[in-house]
């Protein structure tokens, strides 16, 4: 294999990472409470910035990466309760939702700017030097993020497998309704699902934050491979959203071997959109 190429797909597993670890968060919030959440790339920007804030302070940075979890959650539910509860009880439409999440989207990106500046930032930790394998140069960074997202991957597979929330998670998904009708505490379960999504999210921006920089945009520059993931993935599975993340962050790399760096973000619509074409529902079934 070309030098070049496995390069690129190396870079490319540890970009699909991170967009598993958010996508999964983004299918969530839709399966469960069917929101289109435009803010969620924003909710990720958020959880890289207080990583930096609390790194900055002097805690060690996998510390801060749980800090950083806990504020997202908080910023997660807060909007929960200020916002989505009071648009569900007085049943607003999913354009409504959307130009909401879009506003909140806004709202978070301009107050980071606001507070830390427009600048690119940078975590304190020391620069460890690339392993060089078989002529591949692969950063420790990009092994240790892996790492991180399989773990995360497979502690989000074991909640919703084998934990009483999770088969709630699962039954509210298929039918809210039958759901509330049957005795589960489907307020429990959004709480839950607000307390996994900002987890993985702010997890996500952490990492992504690690292997380039911290800045105001970076959610929002990925946005559109979230939900490409979750389309092709099929809507609502978690599983199928990390499979899809896979896809599009090893294409979104190789794509730069022939079309440069700046196509990368269409590489990600045009594979939705060829899905869609061939497969309307995704590429694998919808729902947890």
């Amino acid at each position: 294999m070309d030098i070049q190429l496995a390069q690129l797909i190396v870079n490319g597993i540890a970009v699909g990472s991170i967009i598993a670890l958010a996508a999964v968060g983004l299918t969530l919030t839709y399966g469960i409470l069917r929101l289109s959440n435009f803010a969620h790339g924003d909710f990720l920007t958020l959880g890289a910035y207080l990583t930096l804030l609390t790194n900055s302070l002097g805690v060690n940075l996998w510390l801060s990466m749980v800090i950083a979890a806990l504020g997202t959650i908080t910023a997660m539910i807060l909007s929960e309760k200020l916002l989505w509860s009071k648009m569900r009880s007085i049943r607003a439409t999913s354009t409504t939702f959307i130009i909401i999440s879009i506003g909140l989207a806004l709202f978070l990106r301009n107050g980071i700017i606001f507070i830390w500046g427009g600048s690119n930032k940078n975590y304190d930790v020391s620069i460890a030097p690339a392993w060089d394998i078989g002529g591949l140069k692969v950063p420790q960074n990009q092994v240790l993020v892996l790492a991180l997202a399989v773990v995360a991957i497979g502690l989000l597979h074991y909640l919703l497998q084998n934990t009483k929330i999770g088969k709630a998670m699962r039954a509210v998904a298929d039918d809210l309704d039958l759901a509330r009708v049957s005795g589960i505490n489907v307020d429990q379960v959004i709480l839950w699902t607000w307390v996994i999504t900002g987890s993985l999210t702010s997890l996500g921006g952490s990492m992504y934050g690690l292997i380039t920089a911290v800045r105001p945009n970076m959610g929002w520059f990925l946005i559109l491979p979230l939900f490409a993931s979750v389309i092709l993935g099929g809507i609502g599975n978690p599983y199928g959203a990390i499979a899809a993340a896979f896809i599009i962050g090893i294409a979104q790399e190789v794509s730069t071997l022939w079309l440069g760096s700046q196509y990368k973000q269409a590489i990600a619509l045009l594979i939705m959109i060829i899905v869609l074409l061939v497969r309307p529902k995704g590429l694998f079934k919808g729902t947890i």
